[in-house]
């Protein structure tokens, strides 16, 4: 894996039923290092805290490989790395192969791999169509947040080098297809319950599930 584009964002206004909403979605790329602190970017935009930023949301990443099927899908967008609210645009990047609590060199930085991104209206406003959200579930490779174990500067060109793979857990892509399933598996569910890479609002979420079920 290698980091394809570092991306910031100002903060951005839209009216959402009526309300004013600011967000850190519109995500541009920049020519120059960012720093990886342990609760958000530098000079990043952050607005909405209690679903963005904090430990275990520290940066967030998405695919490169998986722009070529979005624009297929959304032609007449505006199209540049960063459009999917992304910091890093991270090309080789794979759902289906890096789990939960994986461990990763990436420039200065030592970072831990923790949850998939779920979609909000944010997405809807910016992808102009009701379907995304839809679209971006079934597709199934929503990029992942990391935990920034230790901070520092990564750029453009930085590679990722596995430094602990994680015992007893599940891929990304595993783990954001249980979170939307009716019916969960509780062998998935058994194997990432207590695993410290998901906040534990997470874990007691799915634990509960295990024993009403």
């Amino acid at each position: 894996m290698i980091i394809t584009s570092t991306n910031i964002a100002k903060p951005t206004t839209f009216l959402w039923n009526g309300k004013e909403v600011t967000t850190g979605i519109y995500k541009e790329p920049i020519n120059t290092p960012i720093f990886l602190g342990k609760s958000d970017v530098k000079n990043d935009e952050v607005t909405d805290r209690k679903n963005h930023g904090g430990e275990f949301k520290a940066c967030y990443l998405f695919s490169e490989d998986h722009y070529d099927y979005w624009k297929n899908l959304y032609p007449k967008l505006d199209w540049n790395w960063g459009m999917f609210g992304e910091n890093l645009t991270v090309k080789g990047l794979n759902e289906d192969t890096i789990k939960i609590g994986d461990i990763y060199k990436i420039g200065e930085t030592l970072v831990q791999i923790t949850q998939p991104r779920e979609p909000c209206f944010k997405f809807v406003y910016k992808f102009g169509s009701q379907d995304v959200l839809k679209q971006f579930i079934d597709h199934g490779y929503p990029g992942t947040y990391i935990r920034v174990l230790e901070e520092g500067y990564v750029k453009t060109g930085d590679t990722f080098r596995l430094i602990k793979q994680a015992e007893n857990s599940i891929t990304t892509a595993q783990f954001f297809r249980l979170l939307f399933a009716k019916n969960k598996d509780k062998i998935l569910i058994a194997s990432i319950v207590d695993n410290d890479a998901l906040p534990k609002r997470k874990r007691d979420s799915l634990r509960n599930y295990l024993v009403s079920s």
